[in-house]
Protein backbone atom coordinates (compact mmCIF):
# COMPACT_ATOMS: atom_id res chain seq x y z
CA UNK A 1 0.00 0.00 0.00
CA UNK A 2 2.91 2.52 1.06
CA UNK A 3 4.83 1.91 -2.42
CA UNK A 4 1.35 2.50 -4.50
CA UNK A 5 1.11 5.39 -2.75
CA UNK A 6 4.31 6.63 -3.41
CA UNK A 7 3.93 5.20 -6.98
CA UNK A 8 1.35 7.37 -7.48
CA UNK A 9 2.79 10.35 -5.70
CA UNK A 10 3.54 13.33 -8.53
CA UNK A 11 7.87 13.26 -9.14
CA UNK A 12 8.20 16.55 -8.23
CA UNK A 13 6.69 16.34 -4.72
CA UNK A 14 9.05 13.19 -4.39
CA UNK A 15 12.05 14.96 -5.21
CA UNK A 16 10.92 18.04 -3.00
CA UNK A 17 11.58 16.50 -0.32
CA UNK A 18 15.47 16.05 -0.34
CA UNK A 19 16.10 19.69 -1.61
CA UNK A 20 14.18 21.00 1.51
CA UNK A 21 16.28 19.21 3.47
CA UNK A 22 19.29 20.22 1.77
CA UNK A 23 18.43 24.11 1.74
CA UNK A 24 17.47 24.01 5.80
CA UNK A 25 21.09 22.48 5.88
CA UNK A 26 22.49 25.39 4.28
CA UNK A 27 20.40 28.05 5.80
CA UNK A 28 21.54 26.35 9.43
CA UNK A 29 25.00 26.19 8.49
CA UNK A 30 25.14 29.74 6.91
CA UNK A 31 23.38 30.98 10.11
CA UNK A 32 25.81 29.58 12.32
CA UNK A 33 28.65 31.33 10.12
CA UNK A 34 26.65 34.44 10.25
CA UNK A 35 26.28 34.05 14.18
CA UNK A 36 30.07 33.50 14.76
CA UNK A 37 30.97 36.30 12.60
CA UNK A 38 28.79 38.64 14.59
CA UNK A 39 30.07 37.24 18.18
CA UNK A 40 33.15 37.66 16.66
CA UNK A 41 33.21 41.30 15.51
CA UNK A 42 30.72 42.32 19.04
CA UNK A 43 33.67 41.47 21.49
CA UNK A 44 36.31 42.49 18.82
CA UNK A 45 38.93 45.50 21.13
CA UNK A 46 36.04 45.36 23.66
CA UNK A 47 37.64 45.58 27.10
CA UNK A 48 36.18 42.46 28.98
CA UNK A 49 36.73 42.17 33.10
CA UNK A 50 36.26 38.32 33.99
CA UNK A 51 36.32 37.80 38.15
CA UNK A 52 37.54 34.29 39.00
CA UNK A 53 38.90 33.72 35.46
CA UNK A 54 41.28 31.57 36.36
CA UNK A 55 38.90 28.68 36.90
CA UNK A 56 36.30 26.71 35.56
CA UNK A 57 33.41 28.42 33.62
CA UNK A 58 35.46 31.68 34.22
CA UNK A 59 38.63 30.16 32.84
CA UNK A 60 36.20 29.21 29.54
CA UNK A 61 35.13 32.71 29.30
CA UNK A 62 38.15 34.26 29.34
CA UNK A 63 39.34 31.77 26.41
CA UNK A 64 36.29 32.40 24.32
CA UNK A 65 36.29 36.36 24.33
CA UNK A 66 40.35 36.19 23.55
CA UNK A 67 39.12 34.02 20.52
CA UNK A 68 36.87 36.95 19.54
CA UNK A 69 39.74 39.35 19.76
CA UNK A 70 38.42 41.15 23.05
CA UNK A 71 41.54 42.97 25.78
CA UNK A 72 41.01 40.41 28.82
CA UNK A 73 41.19 41.65 32.05
CA UNK A 74 41.53 38.83 34.56
CA UNK A 75 40.82 38.61 38.30
CA UNK A 76 41.22 35.82 40.55
CA UNK A 77 42.47 34.62 43.94
CA UNK A 78 44.30 31.70 43.03
CA UNK A 79 47.66 33.80 41.82
CA UNK A 80 48.77 36.66 43.64
CA UNK A 81 49.54 38.79 40.86
CA UNK A 82 45.54 38.48 39.77
CA UNK A 83 44.18 38.31 43.11
CA UNK A 84 41.01 40.55 43.90
CA UNK A 85 39.37 39.68 47.26
CA UNK A 86 35.71 40.44 47.53
CA UNK A 87 36.10 39.37 51.49
CA UNK A 88 37.94 43.26 51.51
CA UNK A 89 35.13 45.96 50.35
CA UNK A 90 38.83 48.36 50.99
CA UNK A 91 40.05 47.23 48.03
CA UNK A 92 37.76 47.42 46.00
CA UNK A 93 38.00 51.16 45.07
CA UNK A 94 41.61 50.97 44.42
CA UNK A 95 40.78 47.80 41.81
CA UNK A 96 38.40 49.65 40.18
CA UNK A 97 40.08 52.78 39.61
CA UNK A 98 43.20 51.02 38.45
CA UNK A 99 41.36 48.86 35.70
CA UNK A 100 39.78 52.63 34.48
CA UNK A 101 43.17 53.84 34.40
CA UNK A 102 45.23 51.27 32.75
CA UNK A 103 42.35 50.58 29.92
CA UNK A 104 39.68 53.63 30.27
CA UNK A 105 36.38 51.97 30.29
CA UNK A 106 35.25 49.00 30.40
CA UNK A 107 32.57 46.86 27.86
CA UNK A 108 31.62 43.93 29.46
CA UNK A 109 31.25 42.80 33.24
CA UNK A 110 31.65 39.22 34.08
CA UNK A 111 30.86 38.82 37.67
CA UNK A 112 31.88 35.29 38.44
CA UNK A 113 33.09 34.87 41.67
CA UNK A 114 31.49 32.86 44.85
CA UNK A 115 31.74 31.57 47.83
CA UNK A 116 30.02 28.71 48.71
CA UNK A 117 28.60 27.18 52.51
CA UNK A 118 26.63 24.36 53.26
CA UNK A 119 25.85 23.94 57.19
CA UNK A 120 22.67 23.86 59.52
CA UNK A 121 21.72 27.78 60.58
CA UNK A 122 22.27 26.79 63.72
CA UNK A 123 26.01 25.68 63.25
CA UNK A 124 26.94 28.79 60.86
CA UNK A 125 28.29 32.04 62.65
CA UNK A 126 27.21 35.70 62.16
CA UNK A 127 31.29 36.05 60.88
CA UNK A 128 30.57 33.40 58.09
CA UNK A 129 27.38 35.08 57.05
CA UNK A 130 28.92 38.35 56.47
CA UNK A 131 31.96 36.69 54.74
CA UNK A 132 29.39 35.23 52.39
CA UNK A 133 27.57 38.31 51.67
CA UNK A 134 30.62 40.10 51.11
CA UNK A 135 31.68 38.11 48.74
CA UNK A 136 28.53 37.09 47.01
CA UNK A 137 26.59 40.30 47.50
CA UNK A 138 28.69 43.22 48.35
CA UNK A 139 31.70 42.55 46.06
CA UNK A 140 29.70 42.55 42.88
CA UNK A 141 27.70 44.84 43.68
CA UNK A 142 30.63 47.44 44.98
CA UNK A 143 32.18 46.11 41.58
CA UNK A 144 29.54 46.84 39.44
CA UNK A 145 28.77 50.58 41.05
CA UNK A 146 32.43 51.67 40.85
CA UNK A 147 31.92 50.92 36.62
CA UNK A 148 28.89 51.91 36.49
CA UNK A 149 29.28 56.10 36.03
CA UNK A 150 31.69 55.06 33.04
CA UNK A 151 29.45 52.85 31.48
CA UNK A 152 26.51 55.63 32.02
CA UNK A 153 28.57 58.23 30.72
CA UNK A 154 29.53 56.11 27.59
CA UNK A 155 25.70 54.87 27.01
CA UNK A 156 26.94 51.22 26.33
CA UNK A 157 27.98 48.21 28.76
CA UNK A 158 27.26 44.77 29.83
CA UNK A 159 27.26 43.85 33.18
CA UNK A 160 26.77 39.39 33.21
CA UNK A 161 26.07 38.10 36.78
CA UNK A 162 26.82 34.72 37.57
CA UNK A 163 24.78 33.74 40.02
CA UNK A 164 22.83 30.23 40.58
CA UNK A 165 19.62 28.68 40.81
CA UNK A 166 19.67 29.08 44.84
CA UNK A 167 19.32 32.89 43.55
CA UNK A 168 15.49 31.89 43.09
CA UNK A 169 14.81 28.93 45.26
CA UNK A 170 15.54 27.72 48.79
CA UNK A 171 17.27 24.62 49.78
CA UNK A 172 18.23 23.35 53.39
CA UNK A 173 21.45 23.32 54.69
CA UNK A 174 21.90 26.70 52.32
CA UNK A 175 20.79 29.48 54.12
CA UNK A 176 23.46 31.82 54.26
CA UNK A 177 24.61 30.62 50.59
CA UNK A 178 20.94 31.38 49.13
CA UNK A 179 20.38 34.08 50.99
CA UNK A 180 23.38 36.53 49.49
CA UNK A 181 22.40 34.61 45.82
CA UNK A 182 18.88 36.08 46.10
CA UNK A 183 20.41 39.17 47.60
CA UNK A 184 22.49 39.86 44.12
CA UNK A 185 20.00 38.37 42.32
CA UNK A 186 17.44 41.47 43.24
CA UNK A 187 19.99 43.91 42.94
CA UNK A 188 20.52 42.81 39.80
CA UNK A 189 16.91 42.76 38.63
CA UNK A 190 16.17 46.35 39.93
CA UNK A 191 19.47 47.36 38.28
CA UNK A 192 18.08 46.45 34.53
CA UNK A 193 15.37 48.45 34.79
CA UNK A 194 16.80 51.60 36.22
CA UNK A 195 20.06 51.19 33.38
CA UNK A 196 18.07 50.68 30.47
CA UNK A 197 18.10 54.06 29.41
CA UNK A 198 21.68 54.20 29.44
CA UNK A 199 21.90 51.82 26.91
CA UNK A 200 23.39 49.42 29.46
CA UNK A 201 22.18 45.49 29.27
CA UNK A 202 22.04 43.79 32.46
CA UNK A 203 22.13 39.68 32.21
CA UNK A 204 22.19 37.15 35.03
CA UNK A 205 22.66 32.92 34.80
CA UNK A 206 21.35 31.18 37.37
CA UNK A 207 22.70 27.73 36.81
CA UNK A 208 22.30 24.69 38.65
CA UNK A 209 25.80 22.47 39.42
CA UNK A 210 28.50 23.02 36.92
CA UNK A 211 31.09 19.94 36.63
CA UNK A 212 34.26 21.45 36.10
CA UNK A 213 38.22 20.48 35.89
CA UNK A 214 40.13 21.34 39.60
CA UNK A 215 42.07 24.36 39.41
CA UNK A 216 44.63 25.23 37.00
CA UNK A 217 47.91 24.48 38.65
CA UNK A 218 50.56 27.92 38.28
CA UNK A 219 51.91 26.62 35.33
CA UNK A 220 48.74 26.26 33.45
CA UNK A 221 47.68 29.63 34.67
CA UNK A 222 50.87 30.87 33.53
CA UNK A 223 50.30 29.74 30.02
CA UNK A 224 46.24 31.59 30.02
CA UNK A 225 48.01 34.80 31.15
CA UNK A 226 51.03 34.47 28.27
CA UNK A 227 48.23 33.43 25.53
CA UNK A 228 45.81 36.28 26.54
CA UNK A 229 48.95 38.69 26.28
CA UNK A 230 49.44 37.83 22.83
CA UNK A 231 48.60 39.94 19.72
CA UNK A 232 48.15 42.90 22.22
CA UNK A 233 45.68 41.46 24.50
CA UNK A 234 46.14 42.42 27.73
CA UNK A 235 45.20 41.35 31.39
CA UNK A 236 45.18 43.19 34.63
CA UNK A 237 46.90 43.13 37.83
CA UNK A 238 46.80 44.35 41.18
CA UNK A 239 50.54 45.64 40.77
CA UNK A 240 49.96 47.45 37.25
CA UNK A 241 48.70 47.48 33.71
CA UNK A 242 50.39 44.57 31.43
Amino acid sequence: MDLEYLLSMDPAAILLVPVVVVVTAVVIFLHSLVLKFLSTGTVRNKVVVITDALTGLGNECAKLFHEGGARVILCGKTWEKLEVDFGDMNSMPDVIAETLECYGCVDVLILNSSLKVKAPVQSTSLEMDKLVMDNNYFGPITVAKGLLPSMMSRRTGHVVLVNSIQGKLAMPFRATYAASKHAVQAFFDCLRAEVQEYGISISTVNHTFISSPPPAEKDQQVHLVNLLQTEGYGHHTSRGCQ
